[in-house]
């Protein structure tokens, strides 16, 4: 492959990882409203929060980026890229997944403590802010971490949205070429593992880190069976009894 060439997948990476981080940070702040809606309650706001997740859930990401795409360009909106469309239809549809992810999360926190803080005065968002969300982080993130990782290879979709410049759809170009068509092997072959060098060390540290905390936890039920008295054990404090 020409040296020239590999300025071309360079800029798809970059315009892969903008995109991703872009879709990230929407769907993010989705995931925490409608995670938030999903424990608040208020029937209202749940409802709502199964509108939106299974809605965006059940619809496939390509064709909710090309809906999203022509609609709003046939809708006369200029200036409104397709690099535009994929960040905010990777928000909007990772965002359902997110919310899923912080809603588990926080049910994970037991009930008890949700009522200890409101019995002292907390509101909601205090509670949410104080007692809940800090212990929900250890346990959100694993799975946070691989939505990540699907977010960033699902940016791949964007292949058929208008010409999109993300690192497939370079890749495809340049492999369709006239010029460039007899290294569409090795085209496909660094694509991929530059997907590879992204996605594999944050799958990696996903697992690594589920692991860790499952084998915390398991300790922790380990010392905690280790101190606690044998209910078979004779009660000191108890008077024998008298065999005659």
């Amino acid at each position: 492959m020409p040296c020239s060439g590999y300025r071309v997948f360079l800029d798809g990476l970059l315009a892969t990882i903008e995109m991703a981080l872009a879709g990230f940070v929407i769907a993010f702040v989705l995931g925490v409203v409608f995670g938030l809606f999903a424990t608040s309650g208020k029937k209202p706001l749940i409802i709502l929060n199964r509108i939106y997740v299974e809605f965006f859930q059940n619809i496939p990401l390509m064709l909710q980026a090309l809906f999203l795409f022509y609609a709003v360009t046939f809708s006369g909106i200029r200036n409104f890229s397709p690099m535009t469309a994929g960040m905010i239809a990777l928000g909007l549809y990772h965002g359902a997944y997110f919310s899923e992810v912080i809603r588990a999360g926080i049910e994970s926190v037991p009930q008890g403590q949700e009522e200890a803080a409101y019995s002292q005065g907390f509101t909601y968002i205090q509670t949410m802010q104080y007692i809940v969300i800090p212990q929900t982080v250890k346990i959100i993130l694993p799975p946070m971490v691989n939505q990540v990782v699907a977010l960033i290879k699902n940016t791949s979709c964007m292949l058929l949205v208008g010409g999109a410049v993300d690192l497939i759809s370079v890749t495809n170009a340049y492999a369709v070429g006239a010029s460039t068509s007899r290294y569409a092997s090795a085209a496909y072959v660094l694509s991929g593992l530059l997907f590879f060098a992204i996605c594999f060390p944050l799958s990696t540290l996903a697992n690594n880190w589920e692991k860790k905390l499952k084998q915390r936890d398991t300790q922790g039920v380990m010392a905690s069976a280790s101190v606690s008295p044998n209910p078979g054990d004779a009660d000191p404090n108890k008077e024998g009894t008298f065999n005659g």
